[in-house]
C-alpha cells in the first residue's frame, strides 16, 4: 500500500530544526517588540485589544508552523500588528474620536434587582446570564446587587450592594431608572 500524501509523523530532520530555530527567533523578537511596546499592547481592556492579542498569537502560530512564512516577513507582520495597536491606542487616548470608534462604552444590565430591557437586549444578554454571573459571585439574590455591567471587553461584573458608600458605577452607559 503506497501513500500518495504527504507524510503524518515525521517528513525529516529539516522541518523540525526550521520550528526550533524559527520557533526561538521569533519568540524572542515577540517578547522584546512587546517589551518596548509597553503593557498596554497585550491588554483586555476592549475587543480591539482582544483582537490584536488574538491575532498576535496567530501570527506566532503561523510563523512557527507555515514553511511558507519566512522569518523575516513574520517578525515585520508581528512588528506592524504591534505599531497599528500602538498607534490605535495613541490616538484613542488623544482623540474622543478615535476613542469612540475603537472602544465600547460599559453597559448596565442589571441596577438594584431590576433587569434593564432595553440595555440588554442591545447587548444581546439574557436574564440567565446575568443570573449565573451573579451566583458566580456568590450572591444569592438579586437584590443583593447593587449592578451588573457587560464591560468594554465583553465580560460581567457584578457590583455588590454596599449601602450608602460611594459607587462604582458612575458614568456608565445606561439610566437605571428610565432605560427599561
Amino acid at each position: 500500500m503506497t501513500s500518495t500524501g504527504p507524510p503524518l509523523f515525521f517528513e525529516g530532520w529539516s522541518g523540525l530544526v526550521r520550528v526550533l530555530v524559527v520557533g526561538v527567533l521569533a519568540y524572542t523578537a515577540l517578547v522584546l517588540m512587546l517589551r518596548i511596546s509597553g503593557n498596554r499592547t497585550l491588554s483586555k481592556l476592549n475587543a480591539f485589544d482582544l483582537i490584536v492579542t488574538v491575532a498576535l498569537g496567530s501570527t506566532l502560530g503561523s510563523i512557527l508552523t507555515s514553511s511558507t512564512v519566512v522569518l523575516a516577513e513574520g517578525l515585520l507582520a508581528l512588528a506592524l500588528l504591534i505599531g497599528l495597536q500602538f498607534a490605535v491606542t495613541w490616538l484613542s487616548v488623544r482623540s474622543p474620536a478615535v476613542a469612540g470608534f475603537v472602544k465600547a462604552e460599559p453597559t448596565l444590565l442589571l441596577h438594584r434587582g431590576e433587569f434593564l430591557d432595553r440595555p440588554m437586549r442591545r447587548a444581546r444578554v439574557t436574564e440567565h446570564e446575568v443570573r449565573a454571573v451573579v451566583r458566580e459571585q456568590g450572591i444569592g439574590s438579586l437584590d443583593e446587587a447593587e449592578a451588573v455591567v457587560l464591560e468594554t471587553d465583553g465580560s460581567l461584573s457584578v457590583v455588590k450592594r454596599t449601602g450608602d458608600r460611594p459607587s462604582a458605577l458612575a458614568g456608565l452607559v445606561g439610566d437605571p431608572g428610565g432605560d427599561r
